[in-house]
């Protein structure tokens, strides 16, 4: 093999490796049209409702919320003075927005040492696990997106103290998710996904 033919294929199985993509889908109004360009999507929520019970539409409504389906979303930068970077304003990232310390204890409770924010799997996966503990401790039915998602951001504590009460925009937010999520079910029922 000559010399210039080993670099070419050491430079294509570089290439690759190389980087992800993160992007969102085209149409984030569109279940059937997100999973169609994503199937690798519809596969990893899909499993997660078989592990989990959590509907693939209420999956795809909080992740919607949360990142708008982009693999490495973080929170806003925050300044002081206008203009000198303070640091973010959470430890969310990822397709979940999962915060460091819940990530941590997902990763040690599941043994899934090696998971990633940023892997669509591990993602729902995650959002699964999280949403069938709140199910158990809470009662909050598993295709309630609304409520599910105010558990999912306040936390379960959070949700138990109704310390969403004082917070009218997160009600209209959980709210939309609720919308979103039918809609999404809809959408993906009539285009034969689901």
């Amino acid at each position: 093999m000559s010399r210039l033919f080993r670099a070419l294929i050491l430079l294509t199985l570089v290439a690759s490796c190389g980087g992800r993509d993160y992007s969102a889908p085209r149409d984030l109004d569109n279940a059937c049209a997100i999973v169609d360009e994503r199937p690798k999507y519809l596969r990893a929520m899909k499993r997660t409702e078989r592990k989990w019970g959590v509907p693939v539409a209420v999956q795809m409504a909080t992740i919607h919320q949360e990142s708008k389906f982009i693999g490495n979303a973080r929170t806003p930068l925050r300044f002081a003075l206008g203009v000198i970077p303070m640091g973010r304003q959470s430890s969310a990232y990822g397709y979940s927005q999962a915060l460091d310390g819940t990530w941590d204890e997902y990763k040690q409770r599941e043994g899934a040492r090696r998971a990633k924010r940023d892997d669509i799997r591990d993602a729902t996966d995650f959002m699964g696990w999280y949403m069938h503990q709140s199910t158990q401790e809470l009662g909050i039915p598993k295709w309630d997106a609304e409520r599910q998602y105010l558990a999912y951001h306040e936390g379960r504590t959070g949700y138990r103290r109704a310390s969403y009460r004082g917070k009218p925009w997160l009600v209209s937010v959980a709210s939309r998710v609720g919308s979103r999520a039918r809609l999404y079910d809809a959408q993906l029922r009539s285009c034969r996904k689901i």
